[in-house]
């Protein structure tokens, strides 16, 4: 069908009345229908779901083949990524910055974004028939996606050839026996292929940390080849078995946890450096002034001599202390979350005994501690490091949890266009979403001044992301403008990346790639 994006004729009008309409709602009123009908209902719903997924990655293709990779750094680029630290192959034609946009499209991870679109390539090129039974609603989506993780590895002709014999029997299969069959068959036909795979999952291997169901409590899990995860179990539990039999009283998960904990933490004879900590605090300014309801003066909420004695005072009856070899941070924040100030115990007691310089003898309001101020160079300052390290905590860009060591002090305005180095202008990003910020095309950053960050995709979608603890705004009354932050300036179009002289920032900041990267 020709292409009327772009034009104002009766289809593109049609088609842009159809995607604003709400989806329709297919249900049946559940307590009118019988048994049978119940099941049978179950049944529609799930052969739905399965044209959904096969719509989905045709959308998702569509828009991969709407962002080509035409104006990608080269490999001569500064800006491209090179090493080690160089991604995968993503889609061969298609813009290495279209993952992250699908993800922000989608609301996900960037891990999520690519599985799906390589999934729905996997579709289109190995399994076609795989493809059109989801589209038909005939093969419901878990045992496609079982065909398409197993055979994205092997070639087109063998892929299909698996699929012709799986096929017509997969809906009878479970996910498992159906992978099985499929992995035995891909062994038999495309040995390499399953050594592909096994050499893959090694290069996705990692350690992640997210919230256990266990109140205050995490759960860290690796991806580990199966002997290695074997071995390293049955050595933990081992070593808690000794420790019941010494007599240890506490549960034997208990006794696992601990053990893994201190082979991670403290691994003997490793010659490793010990463990250092970095602690930060966060204080609402209302709560040191034994108020929940006034928040402190604005313009930059001054932090008083005042406010900053009754906090050393509360630390003391806390009795916190900074980790051995660590730090202590403290970050003052308002009553809605926003971050006032940050400053350590040492730098707390320096300003209560200097007071205001202006009223040594007496408090006057004043402030005695802030925000850092602006530069007029490009680099931040340690305190406008420090200041947006503890308000962002993890790269800024949605659905990024990268976290603030791993990132860098960006320009949401580049300094080169008339960006001030200022913490109103600065956010952490991540080198992979500060690559995409500075070399992509199309993409519009955006930032409040209390941190507020909005990100819009080259296909118009806008995500915002606010730093940890600040509060959403209230809801604005009915017929208010939305407010409007100040946009990027667009950088001049090239016909091809053009390296930026060494030295020197330039609009699209490539003198981010000067420094090695953080990780």
């Amino acid at each position: 069908m020709e292409r009327i994006r772009g034009r104002r004729s009766v289809e593109g009008l049609l088609l842009d009345w159809a995607i604003a309409q709400p989806p329709p709602d297919r249900r049946l009123p559940v307590g009118l229908l019988s048994r049978e009908q119940k099941a049978a209902e179950l049944q529609r719903v799930q052969a739905r779901r399965a044209m959904d997924a096969a719509y989905e990655a045709e959308l998702v293709l569509g828009l991969a083949d709407d962002t080509p990779d035409d104006f990608d750094p080269p490999p001569d680029h500064p800006g491209a990524r090179k090493g080690s630290w160089a991604p995968d192959a993503e889609l061969p034609g298609v813009s290495e910055f279209f993952v992250p946009e699908l993800a922000v499209v989608l609301g996900c991870g960037r891990g999520t974004a690519a599985h799906l679109a390589h999934r729905a390539r996997t579709y289109r090129e190995n399994l076609p028939a795989t493809w059109a039974a989801l589209a038909a609603g005939t093969l419901d989506e878990p045992r496609a996606k079982v065909l398409a993780d197993v055979l994205a590895a092997t070639t087109p002709a063998i892929a299909r050839s698996i699929e012709a014999r799986l096929l017509p029997e997969a809906g009878r299969l479970s996910t498992g026996r159906l992978r099985r069959r499929a992995l035995a068959l891909l062994l038999e036909l495309d040995a390499a292929a399953v050594d592909a795979r096994r050499e893959d999952a090694r290069r996705q291997a990692d350690v992640r940390s997210y919230p256990s169901h266990l109140e205050g409590m995490s759960t860290l899990a690796a991806d580990l080849p199966a002997d290695e995860a074997a071995a390293g179990y049955a050595l933990i539990d081992q070593l808690a078995a000794m420790l019941k039999e010494d007599g240890d009283p506490r549960p034997i998960g208990q006794l696992r946890a601990e053990v893994f904990s201190l082979l991670i933490r403290r691994p003997a004879d490793s010659g490793l450096p010990g463990i250092t900590a970095h602690l930060s605090v966060t204080a609402a300014l209302a709560g040191l002034e034994g108020s929940t309801t006034t928040p402190g003066d604005v313009d930059g909420h001054p932090i008083t001599a005042a406010h900053v004695r009754e906090l050393l005072q509360r630390l003391g009856a806390l009795g916190l202390q900074a980790p051995a070899g660590g730090s202590l941070t403290l970050a003052i924040t308002d009553d809605d979350g926003r971050l006032l100030a940050t400053a350590t115990p040492q730098q707390l007691e320096k300003l209560a005994r200097r007071g205001c310089p202006q009223h040594p003898d007496g408090d006057f309001g004043c402030a005695v501690l802030a925000r850092p101020t602006a530069t007029e160079a490009y680099r931040p300052t340690a305190a406008q490091c420090e200041f947006i390290d503890v308000r962002d905590r993890t790269c800024r860009f949605p659905n990024c949890g990268r976290r603030v060591g791993w990132a860098d002090h960006d320009h949401v305005v580049p300094h080169a266009c008339g960006g001030e180095t200022d913490c109103t202008n600065l956010c952490c990003l991540c080198r992979s979403h500060h690559r995409l910020k500075t070399l992509a095309r199309g993409w519009r950053f955006v930032m409040d001044d209390d941190g507020t960050l909005h990100v819009t995709t080259p296909s118009g979608i806008t995500r915002t992301t606010r730093p940890p603890g600040l509060r959403p705004p209230a809801p604005e009354p009915p017929g208010t403008p939305p407010a409007t932050g100040t946009p990027v300036p667009e950088p001049p179009v090239p016909e091809a990346p053009v390296p930026e002289s060494p030295g020197s920032p330039s609009a699209t900041e490539s003198s981010l790639l000067d420094d090695p990267p953080p990780f």
